[in-house]
């Protein structure tokens, strides 16, 4: 029954965006350039299933002809790609879907479990073209599936859209979003040599439709300043050496990609622009750069005061956050606070050993502490993404028997008892008048409150994208190696350089192949995501955390294995855990070498350490509300370990 009135909810929900789309405007030249374009794709897609039955794979010139299709096919799915991607990202995984069996993990996870999502399309044709247990029906079936879901693109639930200037606006923030992110990197395209082809194809496919969109809407049209940018961009991508490894992301996002989306964003406020589609959940219109930490939000770090918006009790909330995360009052023994494993010299994390000290003051934790900086930039929270929101994460540390080993009743009942708690808290009851007695809750949002305003660094990589401020040349070539032959892009996204890529509402898990130990024996033991989500895919899955900070944030891995950067470089050259030797059915990083030189690798942490926030610590409280309780006023801040 839930899932039907889910099921009839989104239907309602489709046939309001499709209204809500519907204007006055002759959108006749651009509605005519999307309906020529499909109709290619689905003619390429017919071809292209003749081709896979008329032709021997395992001969030379079978091989030739199929490959041939699929990336005739692949340029026109391009052509495409502007609208198909938002307008229908579910379907578009099943033309373009770059994983055989998907689980899907969208900020939606908020509101239902995360289901599971057999993959299609032309990116698994060409990898299974290479697998030997490759079967010509199996890829027939593949096919088929794309082809039956191109249909929809034909649909009045799709077409309909593009007779909105609305629409088309989001589109193209996610086309250039995906400029800086997904296009450049290889993340769908197997072929490497392909990637830049591809690229030429895309942007050139794109001008077209801006063209056709013009002559529909010139009321609403890009400008002529957007249009002459985006003729040097693609100028720029012409004169571009073919190979993959050689492409300048650095100047292709920093000189064009990025002003291109600044003025995307400008026209989406002063056209006032409306979206209807979760695909713009997350995103803020008013972030003025791709590299803003207004781009998106993940969390909502205010917890219960979240419409407060009074700057003076805004900043009463800080100050009772920041005592609470000092306070070992929250533990069970007064003897540990937040700080205790979050230490703010240390950007929030502790790097002393390979994990913290659990709350028996000799064990040590499972897992590596994780930093709260920028943890706001995540919908699922904790390496195995056990958890939904930020209170909810600081609610199970509290409870948790090896952490500080309490509970809500304990604490909110000390935290009361100090009369300085007790008056703030008080204060800020009115503006939440939901409730008419502190909670728990109001706990635990101060302390969020209180950490999250350290992720609003920025970084000298960010200043360079955002001011053009010159840097080092190492820079320059670590992030185009990154982008390309590391192949760090294809899980770490711009601009938070973690698992979250565009439209910024999902959260990628890998399954690296991490080692108990740095003599490879063994697989870590920690079975990651599977414990929160069972699945052959999702064993020793974990979350792709974020690489800002992170010559501050060690030692490395969910289990902290590594204790300096260069190991972990060495990890991802040598093909994870596969290439070193583990047995990892199923791992999702290439087992095969990167062959990274030297000089790529001292490159790269050149790159990484540009990514440094410059974050203004502050010092610890001088002392503690007192508590009617005599006992408790032996409490040091901080706690005692």
């Amino acid at each position: 029954m839930k899932k039907a009135c889910i099921f009839f909810s989104i239907i309602i929900f489709i046939g309001i965006l499709s209204l809500s789309f519907r204007k006055t405007a002759n959108s006749s030249d651009y509605l005519q350039c999307y309906t020529k374009r499909i109709t290619i794709l689905k003619e390429n897609h017919q071809k292209l299933l003749q081709i896979i039955e008329e032709n021997n794979p395992n001969s030379a010139e079978g091989l030739k002809k199929i490959k041939q299709q699929i990336h005739l096919t692949r340029i026109s799915m391009k052509e495409v790609d502007f609208w198909a991607r938002y307008l229908e990202p579910v379907i578009y995984k099943k033309i373009n879907g770059p994983l055989p069996v998907e689980w899907e993990t969208e900020v939606f996870e908020k509101y239902e479990k995360p289901y599971k999502r057999e993959g299609a399309g032309l990116t698994l044709a060409e990898l299974f073209l290479e697998d030997e247990r490759y079967e010509k029906d199996s890829m027939i079936h593949l096919i088929n599936n794309s082809s039956k879901a191109l249909n929809t693109f034909s649909a009045d639930s799709v077409t309909n859209n593009l007779k909105s200037f609305s629409s088309f606006y989001l589109c193209n923030r996610l086309f250039l979003l995906n400029l800086a992110t997904i296009y450049t990197t290889g993340f769908e395209c197997p072929d490497s040599t392909e990637i830049v082809p591809e690229l030429c194809s895309l942007i050139s496919s794109v001008n077209e439709i801006y063209g056709a969109y013009n002559k529909s809407f010139p009321d609403k049209s890009l400008p002529v300043t957007y249009l002459s940018i985006y003729k040097q961009a693609f100028a720029f991508v012409e004169a571009q050496p073919k190979q993959f490894s050689r492409f300048d992301h650095f100047t292709f996002i920093r000189d064009y990609v990025n002003p291109l989306f600044i003025i995307n964003q400008q026209l989406i406020t002063n056209y006032k622009v409306q979206s209807r589609s979760f695909m713009d959940y997350t995103l803020d219109d008013k972030a003025l750069s791709i590299f803003s930490k207004q781009l998106y939000t993940g969390q909502n770090v205010k917890g219960i005061f979240l419409r407060v918006k009074d700057e003076k009790a805004l900043a009463e909330l800080e100050k009772v956050g920041k005592l609470l995360f000092y306070d070992p009052i929250l533990s069970g023994n007064n003897k540990r606070s937040c700080i205790s494993c979050h230490k703010s010299a240390e950007y929030f994390t502790d790097t002393t050993e390979s994990s913290s000290l659990q709350f028996n003051h000799m064990d040590r934790l499972k897992r590596n502490t994780p930093s709260l900086i920028n943890t706001n930039f995540n919908h699922l929270l904790m390496l195995d993404g056990n958890h939904i929101t930020l209170q909810g994460q600081a609610k199970a540390v509290i409870s948790n028997k090896d952490e500080l080993n309490s509970n809500e009743q304990e604490v909110l009942k000390k935290v009361i008892n100090c009369p300085d708690y007790r008056k703030i808290f008080k204060e800020l009851l009115k503006y939440t008048p939901q409730e008419t007695e502190i909670t728990f809750e109001h706990i635990t949002s101060a302390l969020t409150f209180y950490y999250a305003k350290f992720s609003n660094y920025y970084a000298l990589f960010d200043k360079a994208m955002n001011e053009n401020i010159q840097i080092e040349s190492g820079v320059k070539r670590g992030f185009n190696l990154f982008m390309s032959k590391a192949q760090c892009a294809t899980c770490h996204f711009a601009p938070q350089f973690n698992g979250i890529k565009p439209p910024y509402i999902s959260s990628e898990f890998e399954v690296l192949g991490v080692p108990q130990d740095t003599t490879y024996k063994s697989l870590s033991n920690d079975k990651g995501r599977y414990l929160v989500n069972p699945a052959p895919e999702t064993m020793n899955a974990f979350r792709t955390g974020t690489l800002r900070n992170a010559d501050h944030t060690k030692p490395y891995m969910h289990n902290g294995v590594f204790i300096n950067l260069h190991q972990v470089i060495d990890f991802y050259d040598a093909g994870g855990g596969v290439g070193k030797g583990i047995k990892v059915p199923n791992q999702t990083l290439s087992s095969d070498s990167l062959h990274l030189t030297s000089l790529e690798k001292n490159d790269l942490l050149v790159f990484i350490s540009s990514l440094n926030e410059k974050i203004e610590f502050d010092d610890p409280p001088r002392s503690l509300p007192a508590s009617s309780n005599k006992k408790l006023n032996k409490r040091k801040v901080g706690g005692e370990y």
